[in-house]
């Protein structure tokens, strides 16, 4: 699985360098901005002044974006990457964000989150069950825990899937009820599935959770 996750965060930098190439940075990021957004308004997670925030593999663009008026901790393996090789990443942009370059695995909890954003990132974790456990640990009793996850449609695929390389970018290949169990089991409660799209072999979720 380690070797795994290696070739997929190799694979994860190169994926950016090509899809940003083309896109100019102020475009980029205002249509990102735009995109974080409409999907906050969708899981109706209401934000306050005082909320602390944790990104947990936030990306280089990442929905840490649109919380000016908060506390953030942006976590993500591959920052120091996106930074030398991203002209769209540049961490001065966003002072009120404090970014730790870690994988999800060695994040140091001081205190818990109100609010946790874990978004197009559960799937390329090196070990799956820990940073649940992180996730779970790192949202406070009452807090919100904001998941996103491509799910398997179908069992022979998922199964294949976890045999052979099928799916490079994500070492992990789990059904949609196997994601909530592993949420449930921890103590959330799931308030709201929503499905953002629907392809053959997976389906891409966001799951929003109350901590109980």
């Amino acid at each position: 699985m380690k070797l795994r996750w290696k070739v997929a965060q190799a694979a994860e930098i190169r994926w950016w360098q090509n899809y940003l190439k083309k896109k100019p940075k102020a475009d980029y990021l205002k249509w990102k901005k735009e995109y974080w957004n409409t999907l906050l308004q969708e899981t109706e997670v209401s934000i306050e002044p005082s909320d602390r925030i944790l990104d947990a593999g936030c990306g280089p663009a990442g929905i840490f974006m649109i919380f000016d008026g908060n506390s953030v901790d942006a976590v993500d393996p591959l920052l120091d990457d996106y930074e030398q090789k991203l002209e769209h990443f540049d961490p001065k942009n966003y002072p009120n964000t404090t970014f730790i370059n870690a994988p999800l695995e060695k994040f140091k909890l001081n205190q818990p989150f109100d609010k946790v954003f874990c978004l197009n990132a559960i799937n390329h974790v090196s070990d799956l069950g820990l940073c649940f456990d992180i996730l779970n640990a790192s949202v406070r009793r009452g807090g919100t825990l904001v998941c996103s996850i491509d799910a398997h449609n179908h069992s022979i695929f998922k199964h294949i899937f976890r045999l052979l390389p099928g799916d490079i970018l994500h070492p992990h290949q789990y059904d949609l009820d196997e994601y909530k169990k592993m949420l449930e089991d921890r103590g959330f409660t799931i308030q709201k599935n929503i499905l953002k799209d629907q392809q053959f072999f997976f389906n891409y979720y966001v799951l929003v959770a109350t901590k109980n």
